[in-house]
């Protein structure tokens, strides 16, 4: 990655980057490292880590402040609907952190640089190297401007449902029965475990989800499930029955 592209980076980020070095890492896919453990000095998934736990603070700051009369199930909600894969994911697209992105010829390949998961691990990854190098202060005025439409968005009416409510209770009114959530496998060093979960419901899997924690995959998994449903055709309403006219 030329300086100039990490000048072009801090100028659609609104920071001068002062340790272009570390925003580098953040980029550094583990399977470009794999490839190229000569040429990077590690790759990010320690900076993930990190940034996940900034980004988790920072939001929930953000929200217990413009809120002050909520309770913690609503601050909850408000900041599973804005730090959750997705949401991530399309943030980094809206930046344009998918442009630098370092990824292994297999996973390129594959389309890397479009999942969300790989994309929501860069933004944080990317969090995680902005507080290191530049400072909390920077950091949440960072994450205060990136956030603030959707603070907007999600300020009024009821807080917002997780995939995990919304799947119980689109379950629980049209088929009367309740999923619940089996872990199928960690992997990963310790400080990067990805979980794989399944949302089961009758000992039907409905889907599966990953996510850098047990909460996540579940997340993933019930949300896949609920497009899942929501695409499945509705049953036809039976015909009503004819009845033949009376007999003289």
């Amino acid at each position: 990655m030329a300086t100039a592209s990490l000048d072009e980076l801090g100028a659609q980020l609104g920071i001068v980057l002062r340790h272009p070095e570390t925003i580098h890492q953040a980029f550094v896919h583990s399977s470009y490292y794999n490839e190229n453990a000569g040429a990077v000095a590690g790759h990010n998934e320690r900076l993930e880590f990190l940034g996940d736990a900034v980004i988790g603070l920072i939001v929930s700051r953000l929200l217990y402040e413009r809120y002050p009369n909520e309770d913690e199930g609503f601050l909850t909600a408000r900041r599973a609907a804005l730090v959750n894969r997705d949401a991530l994911a399309a943030i980094a697209i809206q930046v344009g952190l998918d442009r630098y992105l370092l990824l292994g010829r297999g996973e390129a390949d594959a389309g890397g640089a479009a999942r969300p998961s790989l994309l929501a691990a860069t933004f944080e990854a990317v969090a995680g190297a902005i507080f290191l190098s530049e400072g909390i202060t920077t950091t949440r005025g960072w994450l205060r401007r990136l956030f603030a439409a959707q603070l907007d968005q999600t300020g009024a009416g009821e807080p917002p449902k997780s995939a995990k409510s919304r799947l119980q209770e689109w379950m629980q009114a049209r088929q009367h029965r309740k999923p619940h959530y089996v872990l199928l496998s960690t992997t990963g060093p310790p400080h990067a475990q990805t979980f794989s979960v399944a949302a089961v419901a009758d000992g039907e899997r409905l889907a599966v989800g990953e996510g850098s924690s047990r909460q996540r995959a579940e997340d993933q998994a019930a949300a896949s499930a609920l497009a899942g449903l929501l695409t499945e055709p509705e049953p036809p309403t039976p015909a009503p029955v004819k009845r033949g006219g009376r007999r003289g």
